[in-house]
């Protein structure tokens, strides 16, 4: 079963944590205070807003706070300022810690799907949602700010969106896992290799179309696409059109034509405004019909 960390409530803790890229301050000063406006308690970790080259922090120093926060008792939940790339860096040292003896939210997206499969690989449930950036720029009541707080809360709302015309329909039960799939291509046959009878869920963002083609032959050559129980395409944005296809989704369509699970095409998923969270690592029941695509929560 998966293990669900505690749901918070008003007064709790809540640690803002830069794994990977530098972040603007002003942004994660904007979020801790709608965090506080909210009635949570807020600790931004000691090398959230540093900065060592591309990164907010030296491998250690990232890996301190990371290990502070999810150590400390009376932190309940780590918001990840952003992702951009270093979260690989933590995973092995990360994964020596006893993640479940108190487990704790872990909410980002991006370069934090690294995260995200690690603590699936301990039967840990996470958000895959916005960060710092969302709860800075965008009003607390917004539909995404509000399900990942309800999230948070212990609650498990569902997520529809309107059907495509590529989807395979159908209704499919199982572990919900995925992310950013370039971050999820670098870990196959690494312990936090998440590809295999599981509902996978997909996204990224400035990658050449050939390129995500090809990482979807290389899932389909190993078996791994048809050892899915269902597949939901998130949004690929900031690509460039080629010769060959104009759109992302064209490539992909026949492509996975030949799986015999649903598929949910355009899914409100990745590196967009209004990007809605969902519960990695949870039991999901995905549904694609004519009418709409649904992700509920067992």
């Amino acid at each position: 079963m998966p293990i669900f960390p505690a749901p918070l409530c008003k007064g709790d803790t809540i640690a803002i944590v830069s794994p990977a890229s530098i972040i603007d301050p002003t942004l994660v000063e904007r979020a801790s205070a709608t965090l506080k406006l909210l009635g949570y308690n807020v600790r931004v970790m000691p090398h959230a807003l540093g900065a060592n080259g591309s990164y907010s922090g030296s491998i250690e120093e990232r890996l301190e706070d990371m290990t502070a926060a999810l150590l400390d008792n009376e932190v309940r939940a780590i918001l990840c300022s952003r992702g951009g790339y270093g979260c690989v860096h933590l995973l092995d040292r990360l994964a020596e810690l006893d993640l479940n003896a108190d487990p704790k939210w872990i909410i980002g997206f991006s370069d934090v799907s690294a995260l995200h499969a690690l603590m699936a690989s301990r039967g840990i449930v996470s958000i895959h949602g916005s960060m710092a950036k969302a709860l800075a720029l965008y009003p607390h009541n917004s539909p995404f700010n509000v399900m990942l707080l309800d999230m948070l809360a212990g609650k498990r709302p569902a997520l529809e969106f309107p059907a495509h015309k590529y989807n395979r329909n159908g209704t499919a039960t199982g572990t919900l896992s995925g992310g950013n799939l370039a971050v999820l291509q670098a870990l196959i046959d690494t312990p936090y290799d998440i590809f295999s009878d599981r509902i996978l869920f997909i996204e990224d963002v400035a990658e050449p179309i050939y390129k995500v083609e090809r990482i979807l032959y290389q899932l389909s050559l190993s078996g791994r696409l048809s050892r899915l129980k269902g597949l939901i395409i998130g949004r690929f944005t900031l690509y460039q059109a080629d010769k060959n296809f104009n759109d992302i989704y064209d490539m992909m369509a026949p492509l996975l034509e030949g799986l015999h699970i649903p598929v949910a095409f355009d899914a409100p998923i990745g590196h967009i405004s209004e990007n809605m969270p969902v519960l990695h690592g949870a039991t999901a029941t995905l549904e694609t019909s004519g009418d709409c695509s649904r992700i509920s929560y067992l």
